[in-house]
């Protein structure tokens, strides 16, 4: 008799590429642009860039990003309120940067990112960074609205948080030439 109680990492996986797959091809795109700046995986300026606008929100979003360090510091181990504003504060800022973008269009696809930017330590800190960002008045009514009804009942009302950090970090992949030279 098995006694595990938590899914086998393979699981966990393949239902986190499933969800990543379930995201628009530009969320994606914007996914995986954004760890790169987030992870300093490799310049995103070269990689993602495709005109002179998109290069600009690129270094706009290496900016923001750079409190990553500060935010990943101030998650804190418990719900104090004394504890919560070096966190909030910053992240608050870098949520609205990325909702501001229209790359991610639901708590869905933010979540996703910011538990692999941050970690498993940031998901009760989510929605409420969330919510405050998109009721922030740089966004167009209707998109505030739009995400606000995206973030579901549980996952605002949520008793407990997974501590299980991401398996899956979708990355770009070059195309590969499938032919078989003759």
């Amino acid at each position: 008799m098995s006694t595990r109680t938590r899914p086998a990492s393979g699981a966990v996986a393949l239902a986190e590429m499933k969800e990543f797959a379930g995201f628009g091809k530009g969320t994606q795109r914007y996914i995986r642009r954004s760890l790169d700046v987030g992870l300093d995986r490799r310049d995103a300026v070269r990689r993602w860039s495709r005109d002179p606008a998109e290069a600009a929100s690129i270094r706009a979003q290496e900016r923001v990003y750079g409190r990553l360090d500060l935010i990943r510091e101030s998650v804190p181990d418990d719900s104090g309120l004394d504890a919560m504003e070096p966190l909030m504060a910053p992240l608050i800022t870098m949520t609205a940067f990325d909702l501001g973008q229209d790359r991610l269009p639901c708590f869905a696809s933010y979540r996703f990112l910011y538990e692999r930017l941050i970690g498993a330590a940031v998901r009760p800190w989510l929605p409420g960074a969330f919510c405050a960002s998109a009721a922030l008045p740089h966004l167009h009514p209707d998109r505030r609205r739009l995400l606000l009804q995206s973030i579901s009942e549980a996952a605002a009302t949520a008793p407990g948080w997974s501590n299980r950090d991401p398996v899956f970090f979708p990355e770009w992949v070059e195309k590969v030439d499938t032919t078989v030279a003759g």
